[in-house]
Protein backbone atom coordinates (compact mmCIF):
# COMPACT_ATOMS: atom_id res chain seq x y z
CA UNK A 1 0.00 0.00 0.00
CA UNK A 2 1.24 3.09 -1.02
CA UNK A 3 0.47 6.32 0.52
CA UNK A 4 -0.17 10.01 -0.90
CA UNK A 5 1.73 12.57 1.07
CA UNK A 6 1.31 16.36 0.36
CA UNK A 7 3.25 19.21 2.27
CA UNK A 8 2.80 22.74 1.79
CA UNK A 9 5.90 24.93 3.34
CA UNK A 10 4.58 27.13 6.28
CA UNK A 11 4.18 30.81 4.95
CA UNK A 12 5.96 32.87 6.90
CA UNK A 13 4.15 36.32 7.69
CA UNK A 14 5.98 39.78 7.55
CA UNK A 15 5.35 42.33 9.50
CA UNK A 16 4.07 44.93 7.76
CA UNK A 17 5.33 48.88 7.83
CA UNK A 18 4.18 52.02 5.94
CA UNK A 19 6.65 55.29 5.24
CA UNK A 20 5.27 57.81 5.02
CA UNK A 21 7.60 60.71 4.26
CA UNK A 22 7.59 63.19 1.60
CA UNK A 23 11.27 63.62 0.81
CA UNK A 24 11.94 61.29 -1.75
CA UNK A 25 15.56 60.18 -0.97
CA UNK A 26 14.69 59.31 2.87
CA UNK A 27 11.58 57.65 1.62
CA UNK A 28 13.30 55.78 -0.50
CA UNK A 29 16.42 54.89 2.11
CA UNK A 30 13.81 54.07 4.74
CA UNK A 31 11.71 51.46 2.13
CA UNK A 32 15.28 49.65 0.95
CA UNK A 33 16.27 48.91 4.34
CA UNK A 34 13.34 47.52 5.91
CA UNK A 35 12.60 45.73 2.52
CA UNK A 36 16.45 44.28 3.38
CA UNK A 37 15.43 43.59 6.69
CA UNK A 38 12.52 41.28 6.15
CA UNK A 39 9.31 43.57 6.37
CA UNK A 40 6.69 44.24 3.77
CA UNK A 41 7.00 48.34 3.60
CA UNK A 42 4.54 50.16 1.32
CA UNK A 43 5.82 53.61 1.10
CA UNK A 44 4.02 57.15 0.37
CA UNK A 45 4.48 60.27 0.09
CA UNK A 46 1.88 62.32 1.81
CA UNK A 47 0.13 61.48 5.03
CA UNK A 48 -3.32 61.86 2.73
CA UNK A 49 -1.72 59.27 0.90
CA UNK A 50 -1.35 56.87 3.63
CA UNK A 51 -4.54 57.26 4.93
CA UNK A 52 -6.07 56.27 1.42
CA UNK A 53 -4.35 53.24 1.42
CA UNK A 54 -4.16 51.58 4.84
CA UNK A 55 -7.42 49.78 5.45
CA UNK A 56 -6.00 47.43 2.45
CA UNK A 57 -2.37 47.54 3.34
CA UNK A 58 -3.19 47.04 7.19
CA UNK A 59 0.41 47.73 8.53
CA UNK A 60 0.90 46.91 12.08
CA UNK A 61 3.49 49.94 12.17
CA UNK A 62 3.65 53.36 10.54
CA UNK A 63 6.64 55.35 10.63
CA UNK A 64 6.21 59.31 9.78
CA UNK A 65 7.95 62.25 9.23
CA UNK A 66 5.92 65.04 11.14
CA UNK A 67 5.81 68.38 8.66
CA UNK A 68 4.79 67.02 5.64
CA UNK A 69 2.58 68.64 3.28
CA UNK A 70 -1.54 69.95 4.25
CA UNK A 71 -1.55 67.27 6.79
CA UNK A 72 1.10 66.75 9.35
CA UNK A 73 2.49 63.62 10.67
CA UNK A 74 0.69 64.44 14.09
CA UNK A 75 -2.60 64.85 12.21
CA UNK A 76 -1.65 61.41 11.03
CA UNK A 77 -1.64 60.42 14.36
CA UNK A 78 -4.60 62.07 15.69
CA UNK A 79 -6.48 59.97 12.82
CA UNK A 80 -5.06 56.72 13.30
CA UNK A 81 -5.35 56.88 16.96
CA UNK A 82 -8.81 57.30 16.36
CA UNK A 83 -9.59 54.91 13.47
CA UNK A 84 -7.03 52.35 14.18
CA UNK A 85 -5.74 52.51 17.71
CA UNK A 86 -3.83 49.03 17.79
CA UNK A 87 -1.29 50.31 15.31
CA UNK A 88 1.91 51.99 16.73
CA UNK A 89 3.38 55.09 14.87
CA UNK A 90 6.56 56.11 15.07
CA UNK A 91 7.36 59.98 14.07
CA UNK A 92 9.84 61.50 13.17
CA UNK A 93 11.60 65.08 12.90
CA UNK A 94 14.50 66.85 11.68
CA UNK A 95 13.19 70.31 13.86
CA UNK A 96 14.23 70.70 17.51
CA UNK A 97 11.15 71.14 18.75
CA UNK A 98 10.76 70.07 22.50
CA UNK A 99 6.62 70.78 22.90
CA UNK A 100 6.73 68.84 19.65
CA UNK A 101 8.14 65.63 20.87
CA UNK A 102 6.03 66.65 24.45
CA UNK A 103 2.99 66.22 21.77
CA UNK A 104 3.64 63.44 20.04
CA UNK A 105 3.81 61.23 23.32
CA UNK A 106 1.29 62.78 24.48
CA UNK A 107 -1.30 62.34 21.59
CA UNK A 108 -0.34 58.44 21.66
CA UNK A 109 2.79 57.77 19.29
CA UNK A 110 5.05 55.19 20.24
CA UNK A 111 8.26 56.23 19.95
CA UNK A 112 9.51 59.87 18.58
CA UNK A 113 12.61 60.16 16.41
CA UNK A 114 15.08 63.25 15.67
CA UNK A 115 16.79 63.10 11.86
CA UNK A 116 19.05 62.71 11.04
CA UNK A 117 18.13 59.23 11.29
CA UNK A 118 20.69 56.29 12.29
CA UNK A 119 19.73 52.91 10.97
CA UNK A 120 20.20 51.18 14.19
CA UNK A 121 18.25 53.73 16.13
CA UNK A 122 14.89 52.76 13.61
CA UNK A 123 15.30 49.19 13.79
CA UNK A 124 15.77 49.35 17.87
CA UNK A 125 12.59 51.18 17.60
CA UNK A 126 11.12 49.40 15.27
CA UNK A 127 11.82 46.09 17.36
CA UNK A 128 10.35 47.89 20.59
CA UNK A 129 7.08 48.55 19.12
CA UNK A 130 6.12 45.55 17.14
CA UNK A 131 3.89 43.50 19.64
CA UNK A 132 6.05 40.02 20.44
CA UNK A 133 4.71 36.38 20.65
CA UNK A 134 1.59 36.22 22.80
CA UNK A 135 1.37 39.81 23.00
CA UNK A 136 -1.93 41.93 21.74
CA UNK A 137 -1.11 44.26 18.93
CA UNK A 138 -3.18 46.68 20.67
CA UNK A 139 -1.38 50.22 21.48
CA UNK A 140 0.35 50.33 24.99
CA UNK A 141 -0.39 54.44 25.30
CA UNK A 142 -3.86 56.16 25.84
CA UNK A 143 -5.24 58.93 23.87
CA UNK A 144 -4.64 61.78 26.44
CA UNK A 145 -5.67 65.14 24.50
CA UNK A 146 -4.17 68.36 23.46
CA UNK A 147 -1.67 70.38 24.73
CA UNK A 148 -0.99 73.45 25.57
CA UNK A 149 2.37 75.19 24.94
CA UNK A 150 4.83 76.13 27.25
CA UNK A 151 5.74 79.17 27.62
CA UNK A 152 9.31 77.98 29.27
CA UNK A 153 11.38 76.46 26.40
CA UNK A 154 14.09 73.43 27.01
CA UNK A 155 16.34 73.43 24.11
CA UNK A 156 18.95 70.55 22.85
CA UNK A 157 18.40 68.08 20.60
CA UNK A 158 20.82 65.14 21.82
CA UNK A 159 19.55 62.62 22.22
CA UNK A 160 19.13 62.11 25.97
CA UNK A 161 17.54 65.53 25.51
CA UNK A 162 14.69 64.05 23.19
CA UNK A 163 14.43 60.96 25.93
CA UNK A 164 13.12 63.75 28.35
CA UNK A 165 10.82 65.60 26.00
CA UNK A 166 9.54 61.91 25.37
CA UNK A 167 9.35 61.09 29.38
CA UNK A 168 7.66 64.76 29.99
CA UNK A 169 4.99 63.77 27.57
CA UNK A 170 3.99 60.28 29.11
CA UNK A 171 4.20 61.53 32.69
CA UNK A 172 2.44 65.37 32.96
CA UNK A 173 -0.83 63.52 33.04
CA UNK A 174 -0.54 61.29 35.47
CA UNK A 175 -1.26 61.67 39.26
CA UNK A 176 1.64 59.86 40.80
CA UNK A 177 4.45 62.05 42.80
CA UNK A 178 7.24 62.57 40.21
CA UNK A 179 11.09 62.61 41.17
CA UNK A 180 13.55 64.59 39.17
CA UNK A 181 17.00 64.15 39.53
CA UNK A 182 19.99 65.73 38.39
CA UNK A 183 22.74 68.32 39.20
CA UNK A 184 22.86 71.56 40.29
CA UNK A 185 21.78 73.83 37.14
CA UNK A 186 20.62 71.20 35.20
CA UNK A 187 16.99 72.26 34.70
CA UNK A 188 14.98 70.44 37.19
CA UNK A 189 12.49 73.24 37.97
CA UNK A 190 12.24 73.63 34.13
CA UNK A 191 11.17 69.87 33.98
CA UNK A 192 8.87 70.33 36.76
CA UNK A 193 7.61 73.01 34.98
CA UNK A 194 7.23 72.15 31.39
CA UNK A 195 5.28 68.76 33.80
CA UNK A 196 2.88 71.20 34.96
CA UNK A 197 1.86 73.10 31.93
CA UNK A 198 1.29 70.36 29.99
CA UNK A 199 -0.68 68.46 32.77
CA UNK A 200 -4.35 68.62 33.95
CA UNK A 201 -3.79 70.84 36.11
CA UNK A 202 -1.85 73.57 34.30
CA UNK A 203 -4.46 76.23 35.53
CA UNK A 204 -4.15 75.76 38.86
CA UNK A 205 -1.01 77.05 40.85
CA UNK A 206 2.81 76.38 40.34
CA UNK A 207 4.25 76.57 43.83
CA UNK A 208 8.23 75.66 44.46
CA UNK A 209 9.66 75.80 47.64
CA UNK A 210 13.86 75.31 48.12
CA UNK A 211 13.67 72.91 50.98
CA UNK A 212 17.24 73.71 51.92
CA UNK A 213 16.99 77.27 51.86
CA UNK A 214 15.08 77.31 55.45
CA UNK A 215 15.34 75.66 59.00
CA UNK A 216 13.39 72.70 59.29
CA UNK A 217 10.58 73.94 62.07
CA UNK A 218 10.50 76.88 59.68
CA UNK A 219 9.94 74.71 56.64
CA UNK A 220 7.28 72.47 57.83
CA UNK A 221 5.10 75.57 58.92
CA UNK A 222 6.23 76.89 55.11
CA UNK A 223 4.54 73.65 53.94
CA UNK A 224 1.58 72.65 55.91
CA UNK A 225 0.37 76.02 57.27
CA UNK A 226 0.06 76.43 60.96
CA UNK A 227 -2.76 77.47 63.75
CA UNK A 228 -2.72 80.77 65.72
CA UNK A 229 -1.11 80.07 68.83
CA UNK A 230 0.97 77.42 67.74
CA UNK A 231 4.96 78.90 68.64
CA UNK A 232 6.24 82.28 69.62
CA UNK A 233 5.65 84.79 66.36
CA UNK A 234 2.48 82.67 65.52
CA UNK A 235 -0.19 85.53 65.64
CA UNK A 236 -2.74 84.04 63.58
CA UNK A 237 -3.60 81.12 61.26
CA UNK A 238 -1.89 80.37 57.98
CA UNK A 239 -1.85 78.05 54.60
CA UNK A 240 0.88 76.31 54.01
CA UNK A 241 2.53 75.95 50.30
CA UNK A 242 0.80 72.57 49.63
CA UNK A 243 -3.17 74.33 50.42
CA UNK A 244 -1.99 76.77 48.39
CA UNK A 245 -0.82 74.78 45.57
CA UNK A 246 -4.09 72.64 45.78
CA UNK A 247 -5.35 72.18 42.05
CA UNK A 248 -2.13 72.69 40.85
CA UNK A 249 1.91 71.21 41.33
CA UNK A 250 4.15 71.78 44.03
CA UNK A 251 7.37 71.96 42.80
CA UNK A 252 9.87 70.80 46.26
CA UNK A 253 13.41 71.38 45.39
CA UNK A 254 16.22 69.64 47.47
CA UNK A 255 13.87 67.59 49.31
CA UNK A 256 16.73 65.21 49.72
CA UNK A 257 18.89 67.59 52.15
CA UNK A 258 16.09 67.33 54.55
CA UNK A 259 16.37 64.86 57.57
CA UNK A 260 14.86 60.69 57.47
CA UNK A 261 12.01 62.28 60.10
CA UNK A 262 10.71 65.22 58.05
CA UNK A 263 10.76 63.40 55.17
CA UNK A 264 8.79 61.00 56.91
CA UNK A 265 5.78 63.68 57.14
CA UNK A 266 6.23 64.21 53.42
CA UNK A 267 5.85 60.59 52.68
CA UNK A 268 2.49 60.91 54.43
CA UNK A 269 1.53 63.66 52.15
CA UNK A 270 2.35 61.60 49.07
CA UNK A 271 0.41 58.67 50.29
CA UNK A 272 -2.29 59.34 52.27
CA UNK A 273 -2.60 63.18 49.89
CA UNK A 274 -3.30 64.23 53.82
CA UNK A 275 -1.43 67.05 55.87
CA UNK A 276 -2.37 68.56 59.41
CA UNK A 277 -0.92 72.20 60.04
CA UNK A 278 1.43 72.79 62.87
CA UNK A 279 -0.74 73.00 66.15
Amino acid sequence: MSTHVITEKARVMKHRIMVVEDDEAHRVALERHLTRSGYEVLACDCAEQALARFSTFNPVLVLSDIRMGAMSGLDLLRTLVERAPATRVLLTTAYDDMQMAVDAMKQGAFDFLMKPLDLDDIDEAIRAALPQKGQSRGSVQEDIGEVTVTAHRIVGRDPAMVEIYKTIGKVAQTEAPILIRGETGTGKELVARTIHENSKRKDGPFVSVNCAALPEPLLESELFGHLKGSFTGATSDRRGRFELASSGTIFLDEIGDTSPSFQSKLLRVLQEKEFYPVG
